[in-house]
């Protein structure tokens, strides 16, 4: 991908990113959202990422945004704060170019840097060969799937679990 940058979102971006997750709403199985959030809600997660000391990135062409990453809190709990969710979304007309695993890729390296030593995918939707495929190549490796746990376009729905060690992982203390 000869143009193709990565760099820290900000709230310039918030358009683009809306428009991005609302198609992955609206079409697809990555969220589990039925409705897509609009722009002032799409700014005050970016921004509860971003306080938090969470890595939120952005792919471009050009000036084009073709996708967005970030990783958050896996749960709430105190104990968890060393563990990390990602999230992946790529512009409709920009799949298959190869921009989720440059996206993966820094923003395990930015995790990395932030002391966080586990990452994990939660994927809509045991078809979503592509994204299990594309954590797989990144050194993820399946935990399980939670069977049937949603229910959106007119079926059920599970959930595919897959975490990579960040760092030293589990091996020493934070």
């Amino acid at each position: 991908m000869t143009n193709l940058s990565i760099r820290p979102a900000t709230p310039v971006d918030i358009p683009a990113i809306t428009r991005i997750y609302a198609h992955a709403v609206r079409h697809g199985t990555a969220s589990f959202e039925l409705e897509p959030p609009d722009e002032a809600e799409m700014s005050r997660r970016q921004r509860a990422l971003l306080d938090g000391g969470y890595p939120y990135l952005v792919a471009e062409i050009g000036r084009a945004v073709a996708g967005y990453a970030y990783a958050g809190p896996y749960r709430a709990r105190p104990a968890y704060r060393f563990s990390v969710e990602n999230s992946i979304y790529i512009a409709p007309d920009m799949h298959r170019r190869g921009i989720g695993r440059v996206l993966l890729d820094r923003l395990i390296a930015e995790c990395e840097a932030r002391g966080f030593r586990l990452m994990i995918a939660v994927i809509g939707d045991s078809a979503q060969t592509p994204s299990i495929e594309l954590h797989r190549i990144a050194g993820f490796q399946l935990v399980g799937a939670l069977e049937g746990v949603g229910y959106k376009f007119e079926r059920w729905l599970d959930t595919v679990l897959m975490q990579r060690p960040l760092g030293k992982g589990r091996s020493a203390p934070p």
